[in-house]
């Protein structure tokens, strides 16, 4: 584990350790506070137990989230294969441009302070005006990329209040590469069709502020890899939410993802990042 991986997973635990001080601490001091006020709330508190709109019956039970957002994201970094590397660059209108298809979301379901979350990107470029290596007795070549990443992962809500809302999840992120090269004319049959894949354990987490009844922010993030797969796998986010309807949200902030991926000769290091636009709906 290399020296950044290091102060990523010392910084993850001493915010872990500081989320849980605070709940015990502000359980702690809700403990007093309702054992002051017993005697004049305990027939509220009877009635509210069983009444559909308390705080607590809004709680109970599955709670379900669907996210679908647009990720407007550059990329840069290094790719290599038999040891060989290249630079890459590209805007997000560069991508924009070579975009064929793609679908991106997460979801979320919830019961009590248990989270189950799951977050999908697929996307596929094209470009068929690149040239093709000299000597190859072809004039041009049609070249297709994709790009699929999974991340699943299971949480806990360590601080549910209403003015600050703090979550811990591990999971894993899976990563598939393909490409496929066309050569035209294809006089020696050298089209080329590779990928690879692999998967990550990530650890991260997830903080909310609400700013109001209908304004809130969000912080997000994980870590993995460790060279147990990937070298290094992470990303972090920031978001800010508006309230439209009680199951409407919009959604609007920035995201980064690098990995840092070695097999053999293979080599992938990029990062990508850029605007994020989302809407989320509630089905409970």
């Amino acid at each position: 584990m290399n020296s950044f991986s290091k102060r990523l997973l010392v910084s993850a635990a001493c915010i872990l350790s500081a989320i849980s001080l605070y709940s015990q601490t502000a359980g702690t001091q809700a403990h007093f506070d309702s054992a002051s006020e017993s005697s004049t709330n305990a027939s509220s508190s009877s009635t509210n137990s069983t009444d559909p709109s308390s705080p607590e019956a809004n709680t109970a039970g599955w709670h379900f989230e669907l996210s679908p957002y647009l990720w407007f994201a550059g990329t840069h970094g290094t790719v290599g294969a038999l040891g060989r590397t290249a630079s890459v660059h590209a805007s997000a209108w560069d991508l924009l441009q070579h975009f064929n298809i793609g679908l991106m979301g997460g979801a979320e379901a919830r019961h009590n302070r248990f989270l189950l979350t799951g977050d999908m990107v697929w996307i596929r470029l094209s470009d068929n005006a690149a040239l093709p290596f000299p000597g190859l007795a072809a004039t041009s070549v049609d070249v297709r990329v994709g790009e699929f990443i999974w991340t699943s992962k299971v949480g806990y809500r360590l601080i549910d209040h209403d003015k600050f809302k703090a979550d811990a999840n591990v999971g894993s992120r899976y990563w598939h590469l393909g490409q496929k090269l066309n050569l035209n004319p294809s006089a020696f049959g050298l089209n080329v069709t590779a990928s690879q894949s692999w998967a990550d354990i990530v650890v991260g987490g997830r903080i909310v502020v609400p700013l109001g009844p209908k304004l809130s922010l969000t912080a997000l993030g994980d870590v993995g890899g460790w060279n147990a797969t990937a070298k290094l796998d992470y990303q972090f986010a920031g978001l800010v939410n508006f309230n439209v309807s009680p199951k409407w949200t919009l959604s609007a902030g920035y995201r980064y993802l690098f990995v840092d991926y070695r097999s053999g000769t293979n080599l992938y290091n990029m990062v990508t990042d850029g605007a994020v636009l989302g809407v989320t709906y509630r089905f409970k």
